[in-house]
C-alpha cells in the first residue's frame, strides 16, 4: 500500500518547509509606575542636593547677618560709644582705599603693619620649626631623651608666652628681636609635643623590619618616620602658627613699634574705635588665611 501523500498549499513552496520557524521576539513591558517613582526619586534627590549646597553658602552669610544685627543692636543701646556696622564700613572703605601710606617710622599704612607683623611671626615660627620638629623626632625616637626632657617641657609649656616677653627685651635690648622671642617660644611646643607623639605612634614592626635591613638612622628617619609622622607634623605646625598669630599682636601691643598690634594700641589712644573694629576683622582675616594655607599644604603632603 502505497503511502498518501498530501497536497501542499498552493502559498507554501517546498523550500519553505525545509526552513526553521522563527518566532517574534517578545518585548518587555515597560512599567511606567516604576519608571515614574524612579524619576520622582531621582528628581528628589537632585533637590536635597540643591538644597545642600545651598545651604553650605546661606548658613555662613546667615551667620554674619546675625552677627551684623547683634553688633547694630549693641551700637544702638548704652552710650553709643560703640560705631555700628555702616560707620565702620565707611572707615574701612577710606582706610584701604591706601593701606600703604608711609608719613614717618610710626604713621603708616595698615598694610605695612600687617606685613610687619607677618614678618616677625614668620621669623619667630621659622626658627622654632627649624628646633622643634628636629627635637620632636629625637624625643620621640629615644626614651632616654624623652625621659630627660618632658619634665622640662611640662613645667615650660603651661607658661604663657607673654610672660617671656619681658627676658627677650633684657636679653636682647630691642622690641623686635623681643618679640620674634616670644613667637619662637611659644611656638615650639606644640611641633616638640606633636611630632614626638607622632614618631611613637609608627607600628614597631616597622622599625624590627629597619633593623634586620640594617637601615642606617637617617634612612629610617626619612623612609619610615617621616611619611608616618607627617600628618601629626603638620598639625603641630597648624597649631602652633595659630598661636603665633594669636600672641604677636599682644607683644606688639606692649613693645610699640610697626605692627597690627601696635596699630591697634595707637588707634586706642587716638579713641578711634572704628579702627579698632576693623583691626580686630583684619587680625581674623589674616588667621583664616593662614589657616587655610597650611590645610591646603597639608592635603598636598599626604602619604595616605
Amino acid at each position: 500500500m502505497n503511502a498518501m501523500t498530501l497536497p501542499l498549499p498552493s502559498s507554501v513552496t517546498p523550500d519553505d518547509t525545509a526552513r526553521p520557524t522563527v518566532h517574534a521576539t517578545a518585548v518587555p513591558v515597560v512599567d511606567e509606575a516604576a519608571q515614574a517613582r524612579l524619576k520622582a526619586q531621582v528628581a528628589a534627590m537632585a533637590r536635597a542636593q540643591r538644597l545642600k549646597t545651598m545651604a553650605r553658602f546661606a548658613a555662613p552669610l546667615l551667620g554674619f547677618l546675625v552677627l551684623l544685627l547683634v553688633w547694630q543692636a549693641v551700637a544702638h543701646s548704652g552710650d553709643k560709644q560703640l560705631p555700628g556696622p555702616i560707620p565702620v564700613w565707611h572707615a574701612a572703605v577710606k582706610l584701604f582705599s591706601d593701606p600703604f601710606y608711609v608719613n614717618g617710622p610710626n604713621d603708616q599704612g595698615i598694610g605695612w603693619n600687617v606685613l610687619s607683623s607677618l614678618k616677625r611671626v614668620g621669623m619667630g615660627f621659622g626658627l622654632a620649626a627649624l628646633v622643634g620638629i628636629p627635637l620632636g623626632f629625637m624625643i620621640g625616637r629615644f626614651n632616654f631623651l624623652n625621659q630627660m626632657l618632658d619634665p622640662i617641657i611640662s613645667l615650660l609649656r603651661p607658661v604663657s608666652p607673654l610672660a617671656w616677653l619681658p627676658i627677650g627685651l633684657m636679653v636682647f635690648k630691642a622690641a623686635n628681636p623681643a618679640a620674634i622671642w616670644t613667637i619662637f617660644i611659644c611656638s615650639i611646643w606644640p611641633m616638640v609635643i606633636n611630632t614626638a607623639v607622632g614618631v611613637r605612634q609608627v607600628p614597631q614592626d616597622y622599625l624590627n623590619v629597619a633593623r634586620v635591613l640594617n637601615l642606617s638612622e637617617l634612612t629610617v628617619m626619612r623612609k619610615i618616620l617621616f611619611p608616618a609622622v607627617l600628618p601629626y607634623m603638620l598639625t603641630g605646625v597648624r597649631l602652633a602658627v595659630g598661636t603665633a598669630w594669636l600672641v604677636i599682636v599682644a607683644a606688639e601691643m606692649l613693645t610699640g613699634g610697626q605692627g597690627i598690634g601696635f596699630w591697634l594700641w595707637d588707634e586706642w589712644n587716638n579713641l578711634n574705635v572704628a579702627h579698632i573694629l576693623i583691626a580686630i576683622f583684619v587680625i581674623g582675616a589674616v588667621g583664616v588665611m593662614l589657616e587655610a594655607l597650611l590645610v591646603a599644604i597639608a592635603r598636598r603632603f599626604d602619604y595616605s
